[in-house]
């Protein structure tokens, strides 16, 4: 009973500081009921009847029952049942031997104390929540009094709102921001979509590299998500469990399976289509799980570059179905195959494109990037700028939605100063040339270049053999890929600017500028040849024969006696300063650049080009364009050019100009430039006169070895040359250097074909083709060389004085 009073004291005085009422206003810490319909007033409450509950007495509930029932519903007031409360609280914490029940609310209580189920529903919620802001208030005034425990839980509970208040502010709103855009970088894809390539176009528009549609049929995953689950779990899921039905299905034998069920799905489609577009294909599976697992949000590619016939079953059979889409993409085409293929170059496939783009791209899609030519040389120009496109996705990367922020900007345009027709005859004029060896296979090897002597524009770049860019587009076979390495024919070297070759006899050009110009070599005098020349022990055969020769016989019979004699007059450091000046040993200055330098003795140092001591047969062989002597069709072409134009060096010129795909007012046109001078060859008039009168012997004169290369109409000087390699290779390179009209120079063409014959019977017929085209498509040059031959014919003093040069000094010089 000694803690029943206490918690009873201890109740009432909780409650009076609760309410606010002095301690002689309050009962006793009790129960308190009231008879249905009596006044809600305090003073009424007051007089209630008080009942002490304890736990362990049945006496006491039964009484308190009993009491229950004979008040009635009399209901306690809010005052009352807070003081019950809490002296029942109070002294169930002292009272550990009676275990006084706690009573948490009105009508809740804990199992040791009994409330009539009456007396419950006679208590209204209302009643309940008028204590509330009482209790609030007992907290605070307990606060007040230093209670040190309940501080501590209290600056706890503050401490922690403050660091959660505190964190949720700096997330919310000092970190936004950034989750926002993890968010969007979560949910938005940004894929780079290529840019159309630009058209390579010869002078008069013709397309050597362009664009065409291909048209792909793609599947969008998305649209199989139903199809996925249903397989899953009415295919493989069931076919697992009755092969396996002791096993349970973990994580990862669930994941291996919905792999399996997507294949599945997707092949079936796969077979479906090819089969109604009469085009059978099998889904690579390791393929197929590499794209769903990293561009599920893109469309899978199916069926690639369908046909017409194609594209129109599968419109017929296959166009409704919603998972599939037959999209056009473009697709790098050349229209005319082999032709120019080394000039133009080809692409490769590009799966991780980098661009100078500050766009951080989540996905690439494939795109084409130049490998040789002007594919590779011009590829930012051709490639333009590639686009944005934003593709939305769900939680499981699906695709939802997508747009094109930023579109693709097309390439540009480049223009080229090739002559597509005359490209084609010089082609194949090459592919026929007779007498060419290649050692038991059918192609030809060499290389053809055609250039304009007054402007260095490039009319015509072959190489051959040649090959069909399109087939690295659409891929190699592996017959295609053997062929395109065949170390014998190297299809893919472009011969005519990095094809290295000893020039033969056509180096005879600069030994004979080299002698008149200092005056070692007199036009007129006779060299007597015993049909070979005799330097050591080893004697150099002659070609052109025994007998007699002065300077212009000599070089249409390409006498190598009579060239090795005036070579060794003339001296090595001569002949190498002339060959200097027309820039042989260098590049030719072609933009973008498609050559290489060459070889040629350094003038300060006469040292072979392996370091080893220089000869007199060294200077010998350098006589006859032999030896220490490597050139590319490239350099030929721009000296035999000067030699035509008086002496000017130009820098072939291959690009006319760069303009854009759209030619819109404010559209960007990048002119090339028209005439590039590289410097100007220190030649008297009178010595050039003289070469040219002999290069023109060469191939009207019966007895000249290019006479092969006359076209009606149209006179021709020229040079052939015949050289072997060296290195124990018996191949001879042939060559044919020329140019016309002879009076009013215009067009230089240089042929050269590995394992010829001879360049009078292999290469002189290619040169006579080319010139034939050239007058198709240039037929002013015949009627202006027509009328120079007729101003020659009246007197004109240039052609008379080379007429007169062509008279052969009768007494023969013995030397």
């Amino acid at each position: 009973m000694g803690h029943a009073r206490a918690g009873q004291r201890s109740g009432r005085t909780l409650v009076r500081r609760a309410v606010g009422e002095s301690p002689g206003h309050f009962n006793p810490p009790a129960f308190c009921h009231r008879v249905p319909g009596a006044s809600e007033s305090r003073a009424n409450s007051a007089r209630a009847t008080v009942r002490s509950i304890r736990a362990g007495h049945c006496r006491q509930r039964r009484r308190a029952r009993a009491d229950d029932s004979a008040d009635g519903g009399r209901r306690p007031g809010a005052v009352d049942r807070v003081g019950f409360n809490l002296a029942m609280a109070d002294h169930g914490a002292r009272g550990r031997g009676a275990h006084a029940g706690l009573v948490l609310g009105v009508g809740t209580f804990l199992p040791r104390v009994h409330v009539s189920g009456r007396f419950r529903k006679q208590l209204s919620p209302g009643s309940r929540n008028q204590a509330g802001p009482r209790l609030s208030m007992l907290i605070i005034d307990q606060l007040k009094k230093s209670d040190f425990k309940l501080q501590a839980v209290a600056m706890a509970v503050l401490a922690g709102m403050t660091v959660l208040l505190g964190g949720l502010w700096y997330l919310q709103v000092v970190r936004s921001d950034r989750y926002l855009a993890n968010l969007q970088a979560q949910s938005v894809r940004t894929v780079r979509v290529p840019a159309i390539r630009g058209k390579i176009l010869d002078r008069n528009g013709y397309a050597l590299a362009q664009n065409r549609p291909s048209y792909n049929v793609n599947l969008y995953l998305e649209e199989l998500r139903d199809s996925f689950r249903y397989e899953y779990t009415n295919g493989v899921r069931k076919e697992f469990k009755l092969a396996n039905p002791n096993v349970r299905l973990t994580r990862k034998i669930t994941d291996e399976l919905e792999r399996q069920a997507r294949y599945r799905v997707v092949s079936n489609v796969l077979m479906q289509v090819s089969s109604a577009i009469q085009a059978p294909r099998l889904l690579v599976e390791q393929d197929f799980h590499t794209h769903y697992d990293q561009l599920r949000s893109l469309p899978l590619p199916l069926l690639k570059d369908l046909s017409k016939p194609q594209v129109a079953m599968f419109v017929e059979q296959a166009g409704n179905v919603p998972s599939l889409a037959l999209e056009p993409q473009a697709i790098r085409h050349y229209p005319y195959q082999h032709v120019a293929a080394h000039l133009v170059g080809h692409l490769k496939r590009d799966f991780f494109p980098v661009d100078d783009e500050d766009i951080s791209f989540r996905f690439r899609l494939p795109d084409y990037v130049g490998v040789k030519g002007l594919e590779s040389a011009l590829d930012p120009q051709l490639r333009g700028k590639a686009g944005v496109k934003a593709v939305l996705v769900n939680n499981l990367a699906y695709r939802e939605s997508e747009h094109t922020p930023i579109p693709p900007q097309p390439g540009h345009n480049v223009a080229l100063t090739i002559d597509l027709w005359i490209q084609l005859a010089a082609e194949q004029a090459l592919a026929n040339a007779p007498g060419a060896k290649t050692k038991g296979k059918e192609e030809v090897r060499g290389a053809a270049v055609v250039m304009d002597v007054n402007t260095g524009d490039i009319r015509a770049l072959v190489s051959a053999p040649s090959f069909d860019p399109n087939q690295f587009v659409t891929g190699l076979t592996t017959e295609e890929y053997a062929k395109m390495n065949d170390p014998d024919l190297k299809p893919l070297f472009n011969r005519a600017g990095y094809g290295t070759y000893p020039p033969g006899s056509s180096f005879k050009i600069i030994v004979a500028l080299a002698g008149l110009e200092a005056g070692v070599i007199d036009p007129n005098a006779l060299y007597r040849s015993p049909g070979y020349y005799l330097i050591g022990r080893k004697p150099i055969r002659d070609t052109a024969g025994s007998g007699d020769f002065n300077f212009r016989r000599a070089f249409w019979k390409s006498s190598n006696s009579y060239f090795i004699e005036y070579g060794l007059r003339i001296g090595p450091e001569k002949i190498i300063e002339m060959a200097r000046q027309f820039r042989l040993g260098e590049p030719t200055g072609l933009w973008p650049k498609q050559e290489t330098a060459g070889a040629l003795p350094a003038p300060g140092e006469l040292r072979k080009l392996d370091g080893s001591r220089w000869m007199p047969g060294d200077t010998g062989n350098l006589s006859i364009g032999h030896g220490e002597l490597l050139v590319t069709p490239l350099q030929m072409a721009v000296l035999i050019a000067a030699v035509a134009n008086g002496g000017t060096l130009l820098a072939p010129r291959l690009i006319e100009r760069i303009e854009p795909q759209e030619k819109l007012e404010d559209s960007e046109i990048i002119p090339a430039p028209s005439r590039q001078v590289r410097g100007t060859v220190k030649l008297r008039a009178e010595t050039l006169d003289l070469v040219r009168q002999a290069m023109l012997d060469d191939t009207v004169n019966p007895e000249g070895t290019g006479k092969l290369a006359r076209v009606d109409g149209l006179q021709i000087a020229g040079k052939t040359g015949t050289a072997k390699l060296t290195g124990g290779d018996t191949e001879q390179i042939t060559w044919f250097v020329s140019y016309a009209p002879f009076e009013n120079p215009r067009y230089a063409v240089i042929v050269v074909v590995e394992g010829g014959t001879s360049g009078g019977f292999t290469c002189a017929p290619v040169a006579r083709d080319i010139y034939k085209e050239i007058v198709k498509r240039d037929p002013g040059i015949v009627q202006k060389a027509a009328s120079m031959a007729r101003a020659a014919e009246s007197g004109s003093p240039r052609v008379a004085a080379a007429a007169s040069r062509r008279q052969i000094d009768s007494q023969p010089r013995d030397f």
